[in-house]
């Protein structure tokens, strides 16, 4: 047998593992609202290929590919103890038992390892949390597509409705088509259908109630049978509280803004600052997709090094606020054609850093570049640190920030050499750390934060809005702190 007959049936090996891995984490998934990571990337749903290239990710960590032989024990594990709502990274099950030294089987290491979710531990399963959309945009349909990616068990968040204006016939087809069909995030995955006389959309079995109305005192949604809803306000037409409490209408119980909050509204960034969210808050802001990729690399670069002033310039993807061709805009330079220009224009992302991270001491100034791209942009974070370090330093501290820090969610780290914006389209982090592209020298650093300002932002909206809802589940084991 030659060395690539070699390579092909090791591979045939891992395929045929991979795909006994599906349904037992289809059924934790579904029975148990147990999500299953490896190194905080979730398996639910995810193919046999996908799979295997999540496992190949783990180069990173040990410099050698977590192979599926070492992970399915693990699972095999997990759906034998009875365990309740939560997140369960086989992962870093894997690398943390690798470094235990007692002698523990893998059954009483993974029984040990979790036990904050089993037995008299374990969160009792909770009803499902009614969720609607105002606006359908590309951030609307993007949180509507995450939403029904995560209805799982149907004890999560449910997409219960849309509010938009009326546009004319087929309106609510032309809508249900966008959902279906995106130019820049691909086809959506499952199946849609429209029922027109009921002004549904059923997308993989969530039936989804379109209303039509031109202001928020139009509805009622308790007559559309929802209640206690989060309320997600992705128009960004009102951003103080005046304006955002005219959703708080019957059945409503809280309103999420999908764009920098003004005034008293607290902006948060999942990650840093959700936890500082009263329970008894009824309006808040998930700040800018620009706030959220600066926000987690800046508070661990604080906590390490001490940040004593910024200045960060982003270079970003144009958006539906900008004109195609030249024609009249409020605002300088936006009225310029945006797939044919870069376009200078201001960014609030700088100033809302205080917001999120009033910890923070130090002055950050910003700038923006809107360019002829569709997606993703890039944060260039310009750093005088409060001690001198090396570039290897700050990124070995990265890379493992990423990995291992209650922070791995929202920063990604990638050391490809060619590296380019479209590599990040669909990326479910708040902002990915460029390796190569870092530039350190005494008390200067200098990152470059790639971030898919659609994708990666409405993750980042999904995350607080299971954390306002009480089912964001524990993750086990534990990230270190």
């Amino acid at each position: 047998m030659t060395v690539n007959d070699d390579s092909f049936t090791n591979w045939k090996n891992r395929e045929e593992i991979a795909e006994s891995m599906i349904p037992i984490i289809g059924k934790l998934h579904r029975e148990q609202d147990v999500t299953v990571l490896l190194h905080s990337r979730s398996l639910v749903n995810k193919s046999v290929v996908s799979i295997l290239k999540t496992h190949r990710f783990a180069r990173q960590i040990a410099g050698a590919e977590l192979s599926v032989t070492e992970t399915l024990p693990f699972l095999k594990t997990l759906a034998e103890l009875d365990l309740g709502p939560s997140q369960i990274d086989i992962g870093m099950l894997a690398a943390t038992y690798r470094e235990d030294d007692r002698g523990l089987s893998i059954a009483e290491f993974t029984a040990e390892a979790v036990a904050g979710a089993t037995g008299a531990n374990k969160i009792e399963r909770r009803e499902g949390r009614d969720v609607v959309l105002y606006g359908f945009g590309r951030i609307g349909r993007l949180v509507a597509r995450l939403l029904i990616e995560k209805s799982g068990s149907g004890n999560g968040l449910r997409l219960r409705a849309i509010v938009v204006r009326g546009g004319g016939d087929q309106d609510i087809v032309k809508r249900a088509s966008l959902l279906r069909r995106d130019s820049i995030h691909g086809q959506f995955q499952g199946t849609i259908t429209v029922d027109e006389a009921n002004s549904t959309i059923i997308a993989n079995g969530n039936e989804i109630k379109v209303i039509y109305a031109n202001d928020p005192s139009e509805v009622d949604y308790t007559a559309y049978g929802i209640k206690d809803a989060i309320l997600i306000d992705n128009t960004g037409k009102w951003r103080d509280r005046e304006g955002l409490s005219q959703h708080l209408r019957p059945g409503i119980d809280k309103v999420v803004l999908t764009a920098p909050g003004k005034g008293d509204v607290p902006n948060i960034v999942h990650g840093v600052n959700h936890d500082t969210i009263k329970p008894d808050e009824q309006i808040l802001s998930c700040a800018s997709c620009t706030t959220n990729a600066l926000v987690p690399p800046l508070k661990a670069m604080d906590d390490e090094f001490g940040v004593q002033r910024g200045h960060v310039e982003t270079v970003h993807s144009f958006t539906n606020d900008q004109n195609l061709l030249d024609n009249y805009h409020k605002s300088e330079r936006r009225g310029r054609s945006a797939p044919l220009n870069m376009v200078i224009t201001e960014t609030g992302a700088a100033s809302a850093v205080s917001k999120a991270l009033p910890e923070l001491k130090a002055k950050i100034t910003g700038s923006s570049i809107r360019v002829p791209v569709p997606d993703v942009s890039i944060a260039i974070l310009n750093l005088q640190l409060a001690r001198e370090t090396t570039r290897q330093e700050v990124l070995d501290y990265l890379r493992e920030v990423s990995l291992t820090s209650p922070l791995k969610r929202q920063i990604d780290f990638i050391s490809a050499p060619d590296a380019v914006s479209s590599d990040f389209i669909g990326s479910r982090h708040a902002s990915i750390v460029d390796a190569g592209a870092t530039k350190v020298e005494g008390d200067n650093a200098i990152l470059y934060l790639w971030y898919d300002n659609e994708f990666g932002y409405s993750c980042q909206v999904i995350r607080v809005v299971q954390h306002v809802s009480g089912v964001e589940y524990p993750t086990y084991p534990a990230p270190a702190v």
